[in-house]
């Protein structure tokens, strides 16, 4: 029984992990498109068209791209300010690209962040992310509280001198819960989310509640609580002077007693991920 507890628990993994690489490869064929003069709308769309193209027909949330200043949400005040606008990309300016398809009945959420040639700001932005990610695995690993990890985040920000640009979101989360969906033949949205997903995570958020957690990560006191097992779509969102970068990616988490299963992420091999290893070796 055991070995085909984690067969089933290896198939499951493998699905989350097509989708988020299927996400992250639309992405750099995305990125790799923009040119001066391009929207924000214009951006989001060739998103939506290359992943439905590749067999994509149900979303956690529909794409997002985010040009200039807008990549560190600049005076945003309400969600409707998330949303793509006519804003035109120009040389030197950074981007991201944020989308969450669901493939299969498995669900993706990711956050790519580039920019239209030189600009210094960004890449230490995008260099300085990679200490954010292994301090969140190491502490989820310690099973520290998870609004404590939000803290500690915040507080390697400020050392960094930069802002905490995730805090900008809904419930200020940095982090939200993904799962499976039944794969259904005609999938609609509201306000841009996939009823489907949405079903799922007021569901966790009722059970939560009962059971004294909650499937958002923020800084508040409904996640003053350990690590919940599942797979949880993490994204620090660093902030300087009109600049945002950040990275989404899926972090495992288990109820294993050994440290290095207890958590970690689904995929190491990522664009983020693999531009830090190549300045290491540069």
């Amino acid at each position: 029984m055991p070995t085909a507890v984690k067969t089933e628990s290896d198939a499951r993994l493998s699905g989350f992990r097509e989708v988020q690489r299927l996400a992250y490869e639309c992405a750099e064929a995305v990125a790799a498109q923009l040119k001066p003069g391009v929207t924000e709308r214009e951006a989001a769309r060739m998103q939506r068209e290359w992943l439905r193209e590749r067999g994509v027909r149900d979303w956690f949330h529909l794409p997002f791209a985010w040009f200039g200043d807008r990549t560190a949400f600049v005076n945003f005040r309400i969600p409707l300010q998330f949303f793509p606008t006519n804003r035109r990309l120009e040389a030197g300016m950074p981007f991201i690209l944020d989308m969450a398809p669901v493939y299969k009945g498995f669900t993706a959420d990711i956050g790519y962040s580039g920019c239209l040639g030189l600009n210094p700001v960004h890449d230490r932005l995008l260099a300085d992310l990679e200490a954010h990610r292994e301090l969140i695995l190491r502490e989820v690993r310690e099973r520290r509280p998870l609004r404590e990890i939000y803290e500690d985040v915040d507080r390697l920000m400020v050392r960094q001198g930069y802002a905490n640009r995730h805090r900008a979101y809904p419930f200020g989360v940095i982090a939200h819960k993904v799962d499976q969906v039944k794969e259904r033949r005609w999938s609609p949205n509201v306000f841009g989310f996939g009823t489907q997903s949405l079903k799922g995570l007021a569901s966790d958020a009722l059970h939560g509640h009962r059971d004294g957690w909650s499937p958002l990560w923020s800084p508040y006191k409904f996640s003053d609580h350990p690590p919940r097992p599942g797979l949880w779509a993490v994204e620090p969102h660093l902030g300087f002077r009109g600049t945002g970068a950040k990275f989404e990616e899926i972090l495992v988490v288990t109820d294993s007693k050994d440290p290095e299963q207890s958590a970690f992420w689904l995929d190491d091999d990522l664009p983020h991920v693999r531009r830090w290893a190549e300045e290491k070796a540069a």
